[in-house]
């Protein structure tokens, strides 16, 4: 195996610097309070690995896979993951702060956001069928030309969402949320 191959290993408190990430694979490590802001992430790989309040801020996201990826307490502001590699494209974010990231027309089946803060988030041409979006605020988040069959909104809020430019079929929403898909007919609900 090459030192390109890194398997079960943790990394803990690490400044990863641009040439430490490139064309790399990682398989079921850990990563703690890392900070990837200056990385430009390239032909890099991550299989069942989870990461714990990790900062990826501004961060680019070019060609890197994430299969089985958890990430919990991260910082992905402002990150783009229109390039990230779709063949085996599994991850799951808790706790994280995601805003203004952008999922543009990306497959997000059954992908989990969990008490994410999710403002100004691009997900324009996206299919999110059967995502959970639990306690999530998605103020301002660009929801068009979405797939959102049996999404789950039903605790997240503040968003605004079209049902005539967007596919809602079977998406679950709480009666509160109904504000956020009624907006463009300005009536007011009660």
């Amino acid at each position: 195996m090459s030192s390109d191959y890194i398997l079960d290993e943790q990394f803990k408190d690490i400044n990863f610097e641009e040439i430490a990430i490139k064309f790399k694979e990682y398989e079921n490590c850990t990563f703690h309070n890392c900070d990837f802001t200056q990385c430009t992430f390239q032909s890099v790989y991550f299989i069942d690995c989870t990461f714990f309040d990790c900062n990826f801020n501004d961060t680019k996201i070019n060609y890197v896979s994430l299969r089985g990826v958890q990430f919990n307490g991260c910082n992905f502001t402002n990150v783009n993951f229109a390039m990230t590699d779709q063949v085996i494209f599994e991850f799951s974010f808790k706790d994280c702060l995601l805003d203004y990231a952008k999922f543009y027309a990306l497959k997000l089946k059954k992908m989990q956001f969990i008490n994410c803060s999710m403002i100004a988030v691009d997900f324009m041409g996206s299919d999110l069928t059967e995502v959970l979006f639990d306690n999530c605020n998605l103020r301002k988040a660009v929801f068009i030309d979405t797939i959102a069959n049996k999404a789950d909104f039903y605790t997240s809020y503040d968003y605004t969402i079209d049902p005539e430019k967007n596919k809602l079929k079977k998406a679950i929403f709480s009666t509160d949320g109904l504000k956020g898909l009624l907006g463009k007919y300005d009536l007011v609900i009660k």
